[in-house]
């Protein structure tokens, strides 16, 4: 998790910290802005866990050592004039110290990509009385099928009826889609991935 263009880092505009804005890797929903000097990017690069420094305690901090809300990194970038940070990161828990998911409330993600993390913790998990863990435990085969009746309802709705049961069979479709993806071991972002080189 090592970038060549660490060296290329202005840490003297900030008096040797750089602001530093997480994402969640899965919604793309901002979910908290920290601050880094070049031994806090060396401990969240070497741990692969976001650790900032604290201008409050004058120490290295990694989030999640108190509460046990840890940000797992996936990703770290730089911007045009190297003086700010992009971290992508799986966040285990509420990053916000008041509970909530992100610091800022309001801001907006991408809930399908929220729902790929969830079904993925499901198949991890498993726990009982879940629809999708029952679903994990019919196995692929019925997935599939489901997958399949999805469609066809969806494609009836588009040519039958409204646009309310359009969109509710189409969210049932997508859905069953990303549980059948993760009963494969892939996601949402395989997807995603081979989308964008075709666009390419």
């Amino acid at each position: 998790m090592s970038s060549e263009r660490d060296a290329q880092l202005d840490w003297g505009k900030g008096d040797g910290l750089l602001p530093v804005v997480v994402q969640d890797a899965a919604s793309l929903r901002v979910l908290m802005l920290g601050y880094m000097n070049a031994e806090a990017q060396a401990a969240t690069r070497a741990s692969g866990q976001v650790t900032f420094y604290s201008r409050s305690k004058q120490r290295l901090w990694t989030k999640g050592e108190s509460s046990g809300h840890f940000l797992e990194v996936v990703s770290i970038d730089q911007d045009c004039d190297d003086d700010t940070l992009l971290v992508l990161a799986h966040p285990r828990g509420p990053t916000c110290h008041l509970g909530r998911a992100s610091c800022f409330p309001d801001a907006p993600g991408n809930f399908l990509g929220t729902l790929d993390a969830l079904v993925a913790e499901r198949e991890r998990e498993r726990p009982a009385g879940s629809y999708t863990t029952s679903l994990f435990e019919k196995g692929t085969r019925r997935i599939a099928q489901k997958v399949g009746e999805e469609g066809v309802e969806t494609a009836l709705a588009a040519v039958a009826q409204g646009d309310e049961e359009l969109i509710g069979e189409s969210a049932d479709l997508l859905y069953h889609l990303l549980v059948l993806l993760r009963a494969r071991g892939l996601g949402l972002a395989d997807v995603l991935q081979l989308l964008e080189t075709r666009h390419r």
